[in-house]
């Protein structure tokens, strides 16, 4: 087989792989710097201090401590469950929640990558101390008068974000992952280059790569979409639907922006090159050869007189 004929083969090969490669590489890169990363991490989580399902979720999660602490009659417990439960709801919406919301999230997010970027064996499991967080929550309420906001016990409560007979896998999971988000962009760039370089027919090949990144990226979203209904469908019965759906939407909101913003990428790309081809053959089209024109009619032979 000679160079050239194997370069069709070669190249659809790569450009295959480029349309593979390119939803687990956004997905990676996702990972890793957007759920990886501190930062931007708490500036993904910080609006849902103001989301109105968490909000709800964690007033009757505090009301219904407060009402485990306290003994109140039959009669007068639901008017006092009503009373505590809008002096919790109305303390979600300072910004005194809005901080303990943002120190919260900020300590177990470092807990976690702590967690899972240390060498070593590890054999306690990863937990968050809620006990400063209570604290701080207990003394604005008592300042706001909620009452029996006193009887809120702070103790040292912790939550476990990560088991231990877990965390090995979840360390091998997190390294490929951050091994993926540096290195799979650059293949699919490499393979998506390549292949145009060496089809046969560059046009058509950026057409294809700009149709196959479009259908990835579609598919992206659409594994977002069932994974989101995977996720609510899998939660707790005592984790509110909305406040579980609001986070989601929140963690996930940047993969969605991406996916989309790379549908609509390659099919601007594709819709590019083959404007650009068709023009091109109408400029490059010979001239329509005008009709011939009709011959004279022939003259009759002339007499000559002897």
């Amino acid at each position: 087989m000679s160079r050239r004929s194997a370069r069709p083969p070669v190249a659809a090969a790569l450009l295959a792989a480029a349309c593979l490669l390119a939803p687990p590489a956004v997905l990676a890169v996702w990972a890793t710097h957007g759920i990886g990363d501190t930062g931007r991490y708490a500036a993904t989580t910080a609006p849902l201090a103001t989301d109105t399902g968490v909000r709800e979720a964690i007033a009757t999660a505090v009301t219904d401590d407060i009402m485990r602490e306290i003994d109140v009659r039959p009669p007068l417990r639901e008017p006092v469950h009503t009373y505590v439960h809008d002096a919790v709801r109305s303390f979600t919406g300072t910004d005194a929640f809005r901080s303990a919301w943002g120190t919260a999230n900020l300590a177990a997010h470092d807990a976690v990558l702590r967690a899972l970027r240390e060498d070593g064996p590890r054999t306690a499991p990863v937990t968050l101390d809620l006990a400063p967080a209570t604290r701080r929550l207990k003394e604005r309420l008592v300042e706001d008068h909620v009452p029996f906001a006193e009887r809120i016990p702070v103790a040292h409560t912790r939550i476990t974000l990560l088991p231990a007979d877990r965390l090995t896998a979840f360390r091998k999971g997190f390294h490929v992952l951050e091994f993926a988000g540096f290195w799979l962009p650059l293949a699919t760039l490499a393979c998506a280059l390549a292949g145009i370089a060496l089809a046969v027919s560059r046009r058509r090949a950026v057409i294809a790569v700009g149709l196959g990144t479009a259908l990835g990226a579609a598919l992206l979203a659409l594994a977002v979409l069932v994974g989101r209904l995977l996720t609510l469908s899998g939660v707790p019965d005592d984790v509110p639907q909305p406040a579980a759906g609001a986070v989601y939407d929140a963690l996930t909101e940047t993969l969605r922006t991406v996916s989309w913003a790379l549908l609509a990428t390659g099919l601007a790309v594709a819709a590019a090159a083959w404007l650009t081809g068709h023009r091109t053959r109408r400029r490059t089209a010979p001239p329509q050869a005008p009709g011939a024109p009709a011959p004279l009619p022939a003259e009759p032979p002339a007499h000559t007189s002897v």
